[in-house]
This record gives structure tokens, sequence and C-alpha cells, in this order.
């Protein structure tokens, strides 16, 4: 029990991370018909940003917000130069681009920093852990990633719904055209959401460096997990983002641990590791698969 309440808590973390990255992913996609696949870039340079910042100035707090800055920066700035280029453009077209600024964000970041990876601590406040019900004892700091992933979604929601900025994304998300003839700045408008985006990526990739390696390349796996999460929530929905990424990082975790252990009943160690660890890879593809078969956009609209 013990086992499976620390697992359950696992996957609440990584659901809140893989929220971060997923809820800038669908908001791009619902206001801008845009398929990045350049997202997961942004959450390498949040990465890498804070780890240097970090390095430099003593201060993981004063490397998170030049982590969070610095790829709402380059956001606005590759909105501004590429994006805004590809609007009116068939979604190929959009892949292949998106697919060309992966490569040229891993070659710079090899060319600016090397390929050994950097490693960042969590600040001495953030060490250790806290007893929870039942004598389980947590890390500080996977408990204030759930947090801060909370107080995003609660943010989030407050923007959208209360605000009237937020009303202009979903006006944006309903019929760009005529927010334009009312007079809104489209572009402006566009370019803001763009970095919004790439500021929660890049937040949740300046959090997770402290839990592993910052190195070229890291942002790929994430954004297929992010993909995951927008088609198994609706695409365009922040609601959906955050029970998909929940969904998902709860089942992706206790699948890796619990289904070696499951298939050990009947097979081998050595057999059960194997089948179980490929089995426990597929169990998210089977999800979004069976959630799919019965709600063909996903669990919420693009307006929830």
């Amino acid at each position: 029990m013990t086992l499976l309440i620390e697992q359950l808590i696992n996957g609440l973390q990584l659901g809140t991370m893989l929220f971060l990255m997923a809820s800038g992913l669908t908001l791009v996609f619902g206001v801008m018909g845009l398929i990045n696949l350049a997202h997961g870039s942004f959450y390498m340079v949040g990465a890498y940003a804070t780890a240097a910042v970090t390095a430099a100035t003593g201060s993981f707090f004063v490397g998170l917000a030049a982590g969070i800055t610095a790829a709402a920066a380059v956001g606005a700035l590759v909105e501004l130069i590429v994006i805004r280029r590809l609007y009116h453009r068939p979604h190929l077209d959009q892949v292949l681009a998106t697919f060309a600024l992966i490569l040229i964000f891993s070659e710079g970041t090899r060319w600016l920093f090397g390929s050994s990876p950097l490693w960042l601590n969590p600040p001495a406040i953030l060490s250790g852990s806290v007893a929870l019900p039942g004598g389980l004892r947590y890390p500080i700091y996977r408990l204030v990633i759930i947090a801060v992933g909370v107080t995003v979604a609660v943010g989030m929601y407050f923007l959208i719904s209360r605000t009237r900025l937020g009303m202009r994304i979903r006006a944006g998300e309903s019929d760009r055209e005529m927010i334009g003839a009312l007079g809104v700045n489209i572009a402006r408008l566009y370019t803001l959401v763009f970095a919004m985006g790439a500021a929660l990526a890049g937040l949740a990739g300046a959090m997770v460096g402290a839990l592993q390696s910052v190195q070229v390349g890291m942002g790929e796996p994430v954004l297929i997990l992010a993909f995951v999460v927008i088609v198994i929530g609706g695409i365009g929905s922040i609601k959906g983002a955050l029970y998909g990424a929940i969904l998902v990082g709860v089942v992706d975790t206790l699948g890796r641990v619990f289904m070696p252990a499951f298939f050990r009943q009947f097979m081998s160690p050595s057999e059960a590791a194997g089948v179980g660890s490929a089995v426990a890879a597929m169990l998210i593809y089977i999800m979004m698969a069976t959630i799919l078969a019965f709600k063909p956009k996903g669990l919420f609209a693009a307006n929830e």
C-alpha cells in the first residue's frame, strides 16, 4: 500500500509536469491552429537557462525566473520570425518547419553548452523529505512541482474564463476574422499566446531539470507525451489538458512499476521484466485509443 501511494503521488507529479507542457501546446493549437513540433525545444531552453544562470548566480530561484523568461523570449522571437509565416500554410508545411526548428535548437544548444549534460540541484530550502500519512516520506521538491502545476492550472482557468485577455483568446479560437474586424490586433495576440505557451514549457523544463540531467534533446520524449495528453483531453481544451495529463501521468507511472510485478506471477523474472516494460510503454496509447473510440474529439470540447 505504501508503494502504491508513493507511485500515485509520482504519477501526479508527472501529470502536473505534463500539464505545464500540454496546456501551452493545446493553447497554441486551439487559438492559432498551428502544429508546433518545436514546443519541446522551449522545454529544453528553460532547463538550460535555469541550469546556466543558477550555476552563475548560485540562486535556483533566479535561475528559474531566467529560464521562464528565456523560454518566453525565444518563443516570441520564433513566432515573429518563423511561425507567423505558417498560419495560412497547410499542416504539413507547419510540421516540416517546426521539425527543422527542433534540429536548429538542438545543434545550437550543443554549440553553446557542449554535448555533456548539465546538472541542477534543488535549492536547500526544498531539499529533504516530509512525512505523509501512513509513515511515507516523500521529497519536498516533488510536492512543490505538484503545487506549481495546480497553481498554474487555477491561474489558467481564471485567465481564460475571467479576464479580458482570456475573452480574446476564446474569441480567437471561435472566429479570428471577427475579432480582427472588431479591432483586436491578431498578430500581437498570437505572439502573446505563443510566448505564454513557450513560458509554460520553459517552466516545466526548469522544474524537471533538478530531477534529471539537462541535456540536448530532452524535450522530444516529453513532447510525445504532451501530444498524447492533448489528444486525450481534447485539442484546445485547458481543462482537458489537465485531466489528460493526470491520467497519462498516473497510468504511465503505475504501469512501469506494477506491470513487471504482475507478469512475474506466471513468468520468469527476466521474461516478466521485458514483457512488463513493453506492455507498460503501450498502456497510455491503449488508453488513448479506448477514449477516442468512445469520444473521438477527446474528453472535453475546445471551449471547456
